[in-house]
């Protein structure tokens, strides 16, 4: 894997748990969130996922719609 692929999926995730703490949601409530939008993912799939930081630009949306998350700033 390309370092910048590594550099940015490390932001993605580090972006995505920052956000999830500042909003008080477990990866239990994300996945609950998730269930009500149809998008069904284990706590422990969301766990695995977010850790690896892997995950897709439509993954990301869905968990920042899901907690409400309606504006960031990626500074």
């Amino acid at each position: 894997m390309l370092p910048a692929t590594v550099e940015y999926e490390t932001r993605a995730k580090n972006l995505l748990k920052a956000e999830l703490k500042r909003k008080g949601v477990t990866y239990a409530q994300l996945a609950e969130k998730l269930a009500a939008m149809g998008i069904h993912e284990t706590e422990r799939n969301l766990n695995n996922k977010i850790s690896r930081g892997g995950f897709t630009a439509a993954f990301l949306i869905q968990c920042l719609v899901a907690i409400g998350t309606r504006e960031m700033r990626l500074d």
